[in-house]
């Protein structure tokens, strides 16, 4: 018999995400996610150790001494979700730039303006670690209270090497301070800082010869992200930053057509990139190759929403071309201030016409995938981390429809209740 320290019983609808597949879901494979209807699961010392039907539960798990109870009758249960896009660690704050945006100014408008990502770069810059760190905890908090146990997190607003390295190391103490699991991305190609503007040139120069190296041989990052757009860094420019990431162990990732069709998801596919993320103007083609070289879509309706854009990823051709698709909250202080993740799984299904199981799936395992987490992450199978949700929902299309409230009710990370939402749960 198994003996667990943790027991989850009664769940209208225990939501696995249990599948046979060993790698990102595609097409029809997002909308399975494998529920057991009025199911129990069973964890000890932070791992799932057993799941399956409450009714047989008795027979095939002993509670231990101090094992902990909860009776999930009439709830859903799932994984914790996967946050694989998140700008956490700056300083300072940009709401005047949402007021520009009310009068009509667009993104670039404001950069150009003095604001933008060089204004977070600023504050950043002058900011200690102390500083950068307390504020991100503050959102790792909301994150969890809203579900979110695992997160990436990427640096890019230093866009110098002390100042990116020392972002880095703050993302690097979060995850060691727990419960959250974070993850490191190296991003000091976000921007050209205005000391090199002019000779943007010099400035990929610098981020490949003395960033990168530097970030490996102090093993702060598990990726190299690179903002490939108009007016900051050329597809040509974006290739080479990441193939010298590639060179000493960093696996690329890009921001691709968010702005314009420039042509970053067929450079994406290329360098075999881990995601493209953003890719409101990705073209037939670059979706096609994406398909092709089995890159992840991490799309952020978030940031649609945000910034008031005309349009939004078109995930249902993505999905029908085959491209594994990811959901992401792009937690950024210029263009999506949320943390929020039940935000935009809403809004990936009214905007984007998702399903909501497609979008639990983007959520949970597939982001697990694109951060490379699914060992770990994104599903309730044994052997797995005990990140678990418990949500006052009766149903899993409940989440997405029910929007603009927090249905967590419970938060599990590492088998362990983290987050209480509901004041008479105990």
């Amino acid at each position: 018999m198994i003996h667990a320290d943790l027991i989850i019983e009664g769940a209208a609808e225990l939501v696995t995400l249990a599948g046979s597949v060993a790698r990102p879901r595609r097409g029809d494979e997002m909308r399975d996610l494998g529920i057991i209807y009025q199911g129990a699961l069973a964890a000890r010392r932070g791992k799932v150790v057993w799941v399956g039907p409450t009714a047989e539960l008795p027979t095939a798990v002993k509670s231990m001494a101090f094992c902990k109870l909860i009776d999930a009758h009439g709830k859903t249960v799932m994984p914790g979700f996967v946050d694989p896009h998140t700008h956490l660690v700056f300083a300072g704050s940009r709401e005047n730039e949402f007021a520009m945006r009310i009068q009509g100014k667009t993104y670039m408008e404001i950069a150009a303006a003095g604001g933008g990502i060089n204004a977070t770069v600023a504050a950043t810059r002058k900011a200690t670690k102390a500083e950068l760190a307390f504020a991100a905890r503050r959102s790792l908090n909301r994150m969890l209270a809203l579900g979110t146990t695992t997160v990436e997190a990427k640096s890019g607003y230093g866009l110098e090497i002390e100042a990116e390295l020392k972002m880095l190391e703050v993302i690097g103490e979060l995850h060691e301070e727990g419960p959250m699991t974070v993850v490191p991305t190296f991003m000091g190609a976000h921007e050209i800082p205005p000391e090199h503007r002019q000779a943007p040139d010099a400035y990929v120069d610098l981020v490949v010869e003395r960033m990168i190296p530097a970030v490996a041989e102090r093993k702060l990052a598990r990726f190299c992200d690179v903002f490939c757009e108009t007016g900051v860094f050329s597809v040509a420019q974006s290739e080479r930053i990441l193939r010298a990431a590639q060179a000493v162990g960093l696996e690329p990732r890009v921001h691709a057509d968010e702005i314009t069709d420039l042509g970053g998801a067929a450079m994406a596919a290329r360098v075999r990139a881990r995601t493209a993320d953003h890719l409101l103007f990705a073209s037939d083609d670059g979706i096609r190759q994406m398909a092709d070289a089995g890159v992840i879509a991490v799309l952020l309706p978030g940031t649609a929403y945000f910034l008031h854009m005309p349009r939004y990823a078109r995930a249902r051709d993505m999905i029908d071309a085959g491209v594994p698709m990811a959901l992401a909250t792009d937690f950024n202080p210029g263009s999506c201030m949320t943390e929020s993740m039940p935000l935009i799984l809403s809004l990936a299904c009214t905007q984007m016409r998702m399903l909501p199981a497609e979008a639990i799936t983007a959520a949970t395992i597939n982001a697990a995938w694109a951060i490379g987490e699914q060992e770990r992450a994104g599903s309730l199978t044994v052997g797995k981390q005990a990140d678990i949700l418990v949500l006052d929902a009766p149903n899993h299309e409940h989440l997405c429809y029910h929007f603009g409230v927090n249905l967590v009710e419970r938060v599990i990370k590492n088998g362990r209740v983290v987050a209480v939402n509901t004041p008479h749960l105990r």
